[in-house]
């Protein structure tokens, strides 16, 4: 969903992991040369989703990336296909309550931009959930934890899967790894 933190938190989890970080949406604005919002504005969120579609497709043939996509990147099945067969999606969860309290100042994000957001926000929660939980090999709730505490779950979601070998995540200052038994 809107605001819950792919990119801060992708940002954190590649810094951990030693991989790189690519946002599909700042991706998509470098190529088209305009913030997303404008080429919502000019071309219409159908045109929007072929292309990000075309991005998520080639942004899955990369290795040692985390990638963090738009929130409605999970519309399209082929998006949710793709995402699902080349990686390991993680759904981070907010309840719309959450998410409007995150964005009551966000001017950039053109789905948001209503009289009622919080009411578009259980719109497209109601809408999207299912789909998130369709794609996603990983629900972590957001709530209000700081992002390294998201992060670290993230990560010990990851070792207990065998997903990542914790011998190989570079050490960081303020790890937390699950207590040994």
């Amino acid at each position: 969903m809107p605001g819950s933190g792919k990119s801060t938190v992708g940002r954190q989890l590649a810094r951990q992991l030693g991989w790189r970080l690519i946002d599909s949406d700042a991706e998509i604005e470098h190529r088209i040369g305009m913030p997303i919002r404008l080429y919502f504005e000019q071309h219409g969120e159908a045109a929007f989703r072929d292309l990000e579609q075309q991005v998520i497709a080639e942004l899955c043939d990369r290795e040692d990336t985390v990638i963090a996509t738009g929130g409605g990147a999970v519309l399209r099945p082929a998006n949710r296909q793709c995402l699902s067969a080349c990686s390991h999606v993680i759904y981070l969860r907010s309840t719309p309550e959450e998410l409007a309290r995150r964005l009551k100042h966000d001017t950039q994000r053109p789905l948001l931009q209503v009289a009622d957001p919080l009411r578009k926000l259980r719109e497209l929660y109601r809408e999207r959930d299912p789909l998130y939980r369709e794609a996603a090999q990983f629900v972590i709730e957001t709530g209000r934890p700081t992002v390294s505490t998201l992060t670290n779950m993230i990560l010990m979601q990851l070792e207990l899967a065998g997903v990542i070998d914790p011998q190989q995540v570079p050490a960081t200052v303020g790890r937390i790894l699950p207590p040994l038994s």
